[in-house]
């Protein structure tokens, strides 16, 4: 047996999750799992990162203390854009940012005054959001940053936590992709924009493919931890990439849907697409293993639910996910929709009060139960899921006929038939920790254990359960769908 650490980082919760195996199976364990909140500081809103690397430190350590030298490698996974400034000798210029930061208000309309939107997204394949780098180095920037001037080097998070475990500086492909300053065809910085902006060139170092080992972890975590020599592998650093890569898809049928706190569905191709209709349709080109181009939409997922759930908490009702699945069942259909990427949820804050409060303002019927409310929310997100769908159907010429959904999201049965039901097409669920997959299977293809991605999937298509969910009562969801559209068009 092999064991392989994957180190899966996301925007609440951190782990390291040991994934064993004898190359025929593939088992998951978690080894350590701990908290990542952010902190509001006078100066913006930042991540613990030495807290970070000292969990993740004490979460090797403990796989060590039970695999010992089974231990093959280690990859790293985080959430996209953040990122930290390197001086000269290698350290930290500062805290890294929140990508919610309010540092990025104003600085689209200083980003387009110099480029435009449409010709950066002829570049980089990715539209202006307020997560993107591209605005967060701009804001830098704009206010002449010390540390942007002393800056020799910029890291994205998995970047600087692997440089930290290695000694090895290396920004890798997929991470960097969600920066709107990498251009997805070359898979090399947009130097283009980079220059536009104003931003430092030297600070953009090179750019590694998914899958490249860094080296082996330094001599001063091998002391800390009990075992030298474990090679750092710079995995599909950005969370999505790595949750595609753990996705066994199959056939000519390569769309998948990443569910969670957010939803993100898209295609996956071997070549962008840029067109003047992909950029109206605000759709994605970010990197993934084995020379892949993700495609991709993200929509509001699980956030609408998850807050209903901390609400009805706070009010003393305690609900369990499986729960608030059976009362959405037990529900009216179709009574209302809402638009689920509509700015007025994107906050947290009494979510069902909100939900009712959309409803009221669209003239629709008001929800007032709670199966009624996550009835709502359940069917109007398998319903939005069918607008980016048609969107990908038309931009890429092609109908597709079953969906591949991994995520912690497909464990709610109830969204993941509607999901079926609403796009009219088989969906197949599987597996629920597709991210740590795809971590662990780029591990394998850098260290010579599998050949290739197409035996990583099929290791975890041999490993773990699928569920498949066929469409229901067609001739009923059409109607609906055309009056979401309706809704959401305001």
């Amino acid at each position: 047996m092999s064991v392989f650490l994957s180190i899966d980082l996301g925007a609440g919760s951190g782990r390291v999750i040991a994934g064993i195996t004898d190359l025929k199976t593939l088992r998951l364990e978690e080894i350590h799992r701990f908290d990542n909140p952010g902190t509001d500081l006078p100066g913006g809103s930042f991540w613990n990162i030495v807290g970070l690397y000292r969990d993740i430190v004490e979460g090797l350590r403990r796989a060590v203390e039970k695999y010992g030298k089974d231990i093959v490698a280690i990859g790293i996974d985080t959430w996209g854009c953040d990122f930290g400034l390197l001086d000269s000798h290698g350290r930290l210029l500062g805290m890294p940012h929140q990508y919610r930061d309010s540092r990025h208000e104003g600085m689209p309309a200083v980003m387009h005054s110099r480029l435009s939107e449409a010709e950066i997204y002829s570049l980089t394949g990715i539209t202006t959001e307020f997560y993107n780098s591209s605005l967060h180095l701009l804001a830098e920037e704009q206010i002449s940053s010390p540390a942007l001037a002393a800056a020799d080097k910029l890291l994205f998070i998995p970047d600087l936590l692997a440089y930290w475990l290695c000694g090895v500086q290396a920004v890798e492909r997929t991470i960097a992709s969600t920066s709107q300053l990498l251009d997805s065809s070359t898979g090399d910085w947009a130097w283009g924009v980079i220059e536009a902006l104003g931003l430092p060139q030297s600070i953009f170092g090179k750019v590694v493919a998914p899958g490249t080992v860094l080296g082996p972890i330094r001599k001063e975590v091998a002391r800390i931890i009990g075992l030298e020599g474990i090679p750092v592998v710079a995995s599909a650093s950005h969370d999505t990439a790595s949750a595609v890569a753990g996705i066994p898809m199959e056939g000519e049928d390569p769309l998948w849907l990443s569910s969670g706190t957010w939803s993100i569905m898209g295609l996956e191709r071997r070549e962008p697409i840029r067109t003047p209709e992909a950029f109206a349709a605000r759709c994605c080109n970010e990197l993934g293993a084995d020379g892949t181009v993700r495609f991709l939409k993200n929509i509001s997922g699980l956030w609408l639910i998850q807050e209903c759930k901390r609400q009805w908490a706070l009010e003393g009702e305690n609900l369990s996910y499986a729960e608030m699945a059976t009362l959405a069942e037990n529900a009216p259909a179709f009574t209302a929709f809402i638009d689920p990427d509509d700015p007025v949820f994107a906050s947290p804050g009494d979510m069902p009060e909100k939900i009712r409060a959309f409803c009221e303002r669209s003239g629709q019927q008001v929800p007032q139960d709670k199966g009624s409310i996550l009835r709502v929310a359940s069917e109007s997100l398998a319903l939005k899921y069918r607008v980016v769908f048609e969107r990908f159907c038309d931009l890429s010429g092609r109908r597709f006929t079953r969906l591949h959904a991994g995520g912690g999201g497909i464990q709610n049965a109830f969204l993941a038939q509607a999901t079926a039901d609403a796009l009219g097409i088989e969906v197949v669920a599987g597996p629920v920790e597709a991210t740590s997959c795809g971590n662990l299977v780029v591990q394998m293809i850098a260290t010579g254990h599998v050949p290739d991605l197409a035996a990583g999937r099929r290791l975890i298509r041999d490993s773990f359960e699928f569920q498949t969910y066929t469409p229901r009562n067609p001739e009923q969801w059409q109607p609906a769908y055309l009056r979401f559209q309706q809704v959401i068009a305001g």
